[in-house]
């Protein structure tokens, strides 16, 4: 197989999940607000989602390809990365209620912060094209396709929903226009092409490796919903019943229904 056409191919599937963030922009083309309830089980949405693309998908393949300690520091590695993002933006974290008074410099704050934290849903899809080419997929474009590949950016796709609208909502609140919510959103989610490149292509170079990308991309995208997704529905919830428990549970159980049965088909 080519390889520019095999990268070009994945740069552009992790392209349509960039284009998904800006999914989340579009109600405010027909409301002025989108209400806490609604917020907080999307982010569980979002979250069911990652955790089961991440356990039924990268997990059960990483340990396909190698062994559970091979899968584990990959997993740990992952872990070390969003620790990592995380010291590196700590303190810069910035209250939505503030955003109204928010200048040209704060708003690349606030979009770095979410860019920074979408490049491990890139490698993830870049990792579940390992096997791009080879048998056992299915005919895309001239591509043979693994169908772990289809499955992760279905995934993430539908992940980046709620990512977008969380991104409108600061800057709804600084009168962005509507098409520039759009663009903004798409644009925090631009380095997932790249981290789904790089991924590919080292995963492709050195297979051996391939575990360890399984495993990297599994720990990274669960640990961002426990210390990121979940903690940010539950701060949105505050206000209802129950501290919006019941949204957020609601939202992971429609998550892990939308993908778990895809996970095995």
């Amino acid at each position: 197989m080519d390889q520019v056409a095999a990268l070009t191919f994945v740069f552009l599937a992790g392209l349509v999940t960039a284009i998904a963030t800006g999914v989340g922009a579009i109600p405010f083309f027909f409301v002025s607000d989108v209400s806490d309830r609604w917020n907080v089980a999307l982010w569980g949405v979002a979250s069911g989602i990652m955790v089961s693309a991440s356990l039924f998908g990268l997990v059960f393949e990483g340990l396909a390809n190698g062994t559970p300690l091979q899968l584990g520091i990959g997993m740990l590695a992952g872990v070390a990365l969003v620790l990592v993002a995380h010291h590196v933006i700590e303190g810069a974290e910035v209250n939505p209620k503030q955003y109204e008074e928010a200048d040209f410099r704060k708003l690349l704050l606030i979009l770095g912060i979410l860019t920074v934290h979408s490049f491990p849903e890139g490698v993830a899809v870049g990792v579940s094209f390992a096997d791009l080419g080879l048998d056992g997929g299915f005919q895309l474009f001239g591509f043979v396709v693994p169908l772990l590949a289809v499955f992760m950016t279905i995934a993430i796709s539908i992940h980046n929903i709620p990512e977008g609208l969380a991104i409108s909502i600061p800057l709804r609140s600084m009168d962005v226009s509507n098409w520039k919510l759009v663009w903004w959103a798409i644009f925090s989610s631009l380095p997932q092409p790249i981290g789904a490149v790089i991924a590919f292509y080292f995963v492709r170079i050195a297979r051996e490796f391939l575990p360890f990308g399984f495993g990297f991309a599994a720990g990274a995208m669960v640990f961002l919903v426990l210390t990121e997704f979940i903690p940010e529905a539950l701060e949105l919830g505050k206000r209802l019943p129950r501290g919006g428990r019941v949204e957020l549970l609601a939202g992971l159980v429609a998550g892990f229904a939308v993908m778990v049965p895809l996970a095995f088909i």
